[in-house]
């Protein structure tokens, strides 16, 4: 079965509108994540803006609904018109049991045939310590990434002791970045070189393969 985390990027102030999207689509499992976003001090007063609070909205869908909840965002809520948000689907390899998928995709049966996935953009993940979110995102920037997204988060390692020099258990930023396939490795060296683990920021990062984006202008066929 064909199985995605959707994971949707917009202002604060349209949650809700999101939310009530995914619940039409008869989706079972909504989290919803504050955030702000990374646009630096200089390219927004450049514009006359001020810095943006975010919602990072998760679900889970399965393949049709998750094409169905996409098409559905860029008609209602204009996802794919630059300014107006980000959504992007992450595949699930597996679930813990078949009651759990069972509830996930409210008991829909099985694909008789799973489509071949494209992997043209890739979500990396970056986890520095707090108040390192600016260089992290000079670093990206420098090897082509547009922006991102940061949560607020905290280590919670059983113990205190520092593993290759990044503290364990400590306050975080988690830094979400959209990044084409071709330009994920330089975005993620430029990252570590200059915020890696032996430095101050102590920032180690990976990556997930998207399946679908809206949200980046891209063409579908």
């Amino acid at each position: 079965m064909e199985l995605n985390f959707l994971i949707t990027i917009l202002d604060r102030n349209r949650k809700n509108e999101m939310t009530a999207l995914l619940q039409s689509h008869k989706v079972q499992l909504i989290l919803t994540l504050l955030g702000k976003g990374t646009a630096s001090r200089e390219q927004l007063s450049l514009y006359g803006l001020e810095p943006t609070e975010k919602a990072v909205i998760c679900a889970v869908a399965v393949g049709d609904r998750t094409r169905q909840i996409m098409k559905s965002a860029k008609r209602k809520l204009n996802i794919d018109i630059p300014g107006n948000g980000i959504m992007l689907s992450v595949p699930v390899k597996s679930v813990g049991g078949g009651r759990t998928l069972a509830y996930l995709t409210d008991n829909t049966p099985a694909d008789s045939a799973v489509p071949e996935m494209k992997f043209d953009h890739e979500l990396i993940v970056v986890v520095p310590n707090e108040g390192y979110t600016d260089p992290v995102m000079n670093a990206a920037r420098s090897a082509g990434a547009a922006g991102g997204t940061v949560l607020h988060a905290k280590g919670t390692a059983r113990q205190t002791e520092k593993f290759f020099g990044v503290s364990l258990a400590q306050e975080k930023e988690m830094i979400l970045i959209v990044s084409r396939t071709g330009e994920k490795a330089g975005i993620m060296r430029a990252v570590n070189e200059r915020c890696g683990p032996s430095t101050p920021a102590g920032a180690i990062s990976f990556s997930l393969p998207i399946s679908a984006v809206a949200g980046l202008r891209v063409l579908e066929d």
